[in-house]
């Protein structure tokens, strides 16, 4: 089978070469070229047609965030953004994956060799799955990366949920794409939504800035978990990145339980983690989510949730951009419903109003 051709942009000559022996070693893919700059880039990108880009954050003449929002608008094309563990770094990534790449991986701050190599493994496999990604279009986001401020937006189409039962949940699993995919659901739902419990792979290092971004453009309140806080009506909360999240009982509350466990699934945080607990705490008052993501975790775990009483929704293969996590949960029997992206949050609504003995039209 033809190998997939890899063109690397990074500013470091010693991250250029590193990248290029990761990938020239496994066996279905080859580092074609590679530049210090994006104008050098775009030049190779021009000439060779590479299937997937390596791209850092920050570099000369041309910033990373720049030249991916002209390479999207003019040659959409499968990205992998290279981000370093910093505050600065995690808020720019947010914003690439905005503007249309597909994933990214954390180079350490220091000990930049020995870290790439050690992440070798994560890095070919976002290779491999970018190479196979579905492109989609990027959102509409201000130059500046600033979000709207909920309040300035339009009014939530669906309408408000009325007096909802605080034993309603809400449960997200997500990889690959969920970021946005998350943010799409998340943005659409009114301030009077049940808690929202969220795992989206992600390191260490990223979840706080994503949690505040989500914040800045959602009507519910969104934040990392803490362990042992209240789970209230109006407020997602995210899985710490490096963290377990779960759910768990005080006497009539639920309370997030946020732990550093071992890798569930090759995964920490687990969406498998926190749907188990869903199916063995929360049973017929949980709605679960599986959106857009590589692998299978989470599937066994959504099919005990299906089997404890609750409704189940997975993202269809259209509108994903992997499709491997909502495969699976479909293969596992998991799934009461298969729907676009784009309908999630409505049938969410719907589902939730009619479970409370509200009316279920569309307002």
């Amino acid at each position: 089978m033809p190998k997939t051709r890899v063109v690397v942009v990074d500013d470091s000559a010693l991250v250029r070469s590193l990248l290029a022996e990761i990938i020239n070693r496994q066996p279905d893919m080859q580092c074609i070229g590679s530049a210090a700059d994006p104008l050098v880039a775009r030049e190779m990108i021009r000439n060779l047609n590479p299937d997937v880009i390596t791209l850092d954050v920050e570099m000369p003449r041309m910033d990373g965030i720049d030249f991916l929002s002209k390479l999207m608008r003019l040659r959409p094309m499968p990205v992998v953004m290279v981000s370093t563990l910093t505050e600065r770094g995690a808020d720019v990534t947010l914003r690439a994956l905005e503007l249309g790449a597909i994933d990214f991986v954390a180079k350490p701050k220091i000990g930049v060799a020995d870290g790439l190599r050690l992440l070798a493994e994560d890095i070919t496999d976002k290779i491999r799955v970018a190479s196979k990604a579905r492109m989609r279009k990027p959102i509409a986001v201000p130059a500046t990366g600033t979000p709207t401020p909920a309040a300035a937006r339009p009014p939530v189409a669906l309408g408000a949920l009325g007096r909802l039962s605080t034993e309603k949940l809400v449960f997200i699993g997500a990889s690959t794409g969920g970021t946005e995919a998350t943010r799409e659901v998340l943005a659409a739902l009114p301030a009077d939504c049940p808690a929202v419990l969220i795992t989206q792979h992600m390191p260490p290092g990223f979840t706080k800035s994503y949690a505040a971004r989500l914040d800045g453009l959602c009507r519910i309140r969104v934040a990392e978990a803490r362990d042992g806080e209240r789970i209230l009506p109006g407020h997602a909360y995210l899985a710490p990145g490096g963290h377990h999240l779960s759910i768990d009982r005080s006497g009539a509350n639920y309370v997030a339980r946020v732990v550093d466990g071992e890798p569930v699934n090759r995964h920490k945080p687990s969406v498998e983690v926190l749907f188990k607990s869903a199916a063995r705490i929360a049973g017929p008052n949980a709605v679960a989510i599986m959106l857009t993501g590589m692998g299978a975790d989470g599937a066994k775990a959504m099919k005990e949730m299906r089997d404890a009483g609750s409704y189940n929704l997975v993202q269809d293969e259209a509108t994903c951009i992997v499709f491997g996590m909502p495969r699976e949960a479909i293969a596992a029997g998991a799934a009461h419903e298969v729907l676009p992206l784009q309908q999630i949050a409505g049938r969410l609504i719907e589902r939730l109003r009619s479970t409370s003995g509200l009316s279920t039209n569309r307002v």
